[in-house]
């Protein structure tokens, strides 16, 4: 199978020769392998030198963790979803995935967003999920915490970009508010609490879909694995941060706040002035007819495609 051979790839060629070895493979099988790594998305560099991962690629070796924050890290080709692939390797009963545990894809054949929108990971995107089985200082997920946790994720995210700011609830925009980032979090809930959650998190890095903005449009330097390492570190701090921490620095970053925005309702769409967060981190509109409180709803930026 190829992933036999995609954890002994390096961004440091190697001959076909040392890596069959280390397989107990000849060197023609070893180039059939990398053939069907390069068809399952992952970007194996072939020369005559040997085989090599692209510096881009945010695999494991190339990935620094923060903590428990992709100290466990799994990386693919093409899976339906990292969300799905994730959840599979958490309920994997000889090698269950831990807290903090991470698994990146080159491609998503079913990647969404929120509310079942289709998530479009075109090359050039990095598309991770985290799996949580904890709270902050190992307590559980409870669901006011649940509530707080894409806000955190955003802020992290936004700290690591180094652009944009936050639209609310889940999306990372440029500054000229086209989508850089998203936000996916799925929780698998009993009661109160939660049994996990799942984080997944999608961001343009060095292409993008028509209208929307890649990062390196703003920090060409930026690789994919370079900005992972980035995001675990400040997910590391803000998953675990204070409730009133992440509101305020939610807010720092906010593109939100103080615009006018259209809500969409069961009622209809309503437009109003966006006013703040509450404690929870719902939205709170002033409309015509009065302070109006959205959970999780859908929120257009008056004047922006997003």
């Amino acid at each position: 199978m190829p992933e036999r051979l995609l954890p002994l790839l390096t961004t440091r060629p190697q001959t076909g020769d040392a890596l069959g070895a280390r397989l107990g493979v000849n060197r023609v099988t070893v180039s059939t392998l990398a053939r069907r790594l390069q068809e399952d998305g992952v970007p194996v560099q072939v020369s005559r030198a040997g085989y090599a991962l692209h510096p881009d690629a945010p695999a494991p070796a190339q990935v620094t963790p923060t903590g428990l924050m992709g100290a466990a890290h799994r990386y693919h080709g093409t899976v339906t979803s990292t969300q799905d692939a994730l959840r599979a390797w958490a309920d994997d009963p000889q090698d269950p995935a831990p807290h903090g545990a991470v698994l990146t894809a080159e491609r998503q054949t079913a990647g969404r967003g929120r509310r079942g929108r289709a998530w479009d990971t075109t090359h050039g995107t990095l598309v991770f999920s985290v799996l949580l089985r904890h709270g902050p200082g190992g307590g559980p997920l409870s669901l006011p915490h649940l509530a707080l946790l894409p806000l955190a994720a955003g802020v992290a995210l936004a700290r690591a970009s180094g652009v944009g700011g936050l639209k609310w609830p889940n999306d990372l925009l440029a500054p000229d508010r086209r989508k850089l980032a998203g936000v996916l979090l799925e929780a698998d809930l009993r009661g109160e609490e939660a049994r996990r959650a799942v984080l997944g998190i999608g961001v343009n890095v060095s292409a993008a879909p028509e209208g929307a903005a890649h990062l390196r449009e703003f920090r060409p330097e930026l690789t994919r694995a370079g900005l992972l390492t980035e995001v675990l570190r400040e997910l590391h701090t803000w998953l675990d941060a204070p409730p009133h921490d992440v509101l305020r620095a939610w807010r720092e970053a906010s593109v939100t706040l103080g615009q006018p925005v259209r809500v969409q309702t069961p009622q209809g769409p309503v437009d109003g002035n966006a006013l703040d967060l509450d404690p929870s981190g719902s939205l709170i509109v002033q409309t015509p007819a009065g302070p109006l409180t959205v959970g999780a709803g859908d929120v257009q930026l008056i004047g922006t495609l997003t």
